[in-house]
């Protein structure tokens, strides 16, 4: 079981993002809210200058059983992380994603002139970060909790069902209403889901 949960960001890199759903948490654990320099508040790093080097930051943190929960763009940290330290990983929640899949053929709006246009200093290295995880996502054998809204122009709901097909142990939830801000929006019906999912037993997979 889990004794550190380890709270990931998207690509607002908004450390106070999982704050809402962290604190109606009742599951027992130390609780660390990961940093991305470089995005949002966080000062630029010269050390870090690609997604690789956001995942070495989540794997780092990797130091004892810990539960990944992570939105959008962080959920490629989790992922790719999860594949360097199996064996420390016992939950994942992944929340409006693309898991790290082509976005293309699911009709997703791009949300990288969005933000590219709102903040010009954003990394180029994340926007233009399009790795295909597809053919890896069955290696992961750790308990996962999909979470998506119905009303996210960004990760569809079919990029969900798509996910949930690839990962072997992956559980979907869909959220009437909720869009690429759920977390914040829908806390109150997402909170027991998490607390129900890290209650779950899980054998260490090695």
């Amino acid at each position: 079981m889990p004794s550190k949960l380890l709270f990931l960001p998207g690509a607002s890199g908004d450390t106070q993002f999982w704050l809402p759903v962290a604190n109606l948490l009742t599951y027992p654990a130390e609780k660390v809210y990961l940093k991305w320099p470089g995005l949002g508040p966080t000062p630029s790093d010269p050390k870090v200058n690609s997604m690789h080097d956001l995942v070495d930051l989540v794997v780092t943190e990797v130091d004892q059983p810990v539960a990944l929960i992570a939105q959008s763009i962080g959920c490629i940290m989790a992922i790719q992380a999860t594949f360097k330290k199996p064996e420390l990983i016992t939950h994942l929640v992944l929340a409006v994603t693309s898991g790290g899949i082509d976005l293309e053929s699911f009709g997703a709006q791009d949300w990288r002139p969005l933000i590219l246009a709102a903040h010009p200093s954003f990394p180029r290295w994340v926007s233009e970060y399009d790795e295909d995880l597809t053919p890896q996502l069955h290696k992961i054998k750790a308990p996962t909790l999909l979470l998506w809204g119905d009303a996210d122009p960004i990760s569809p709901v079919s990029v969900g069902q798509r996910l949930a097909a690839l990962l072997p142990n992956a559980k979907l939830h869909i959220v009437s209403g909720g869009d690429h801000n759920l977390i914040i929006t829908h806390a109150k019906e997402i909170a027991p889901l998490i607390d129900a999912h890290l209650a779950k037993s899980t054998s260490v997979i090695g």
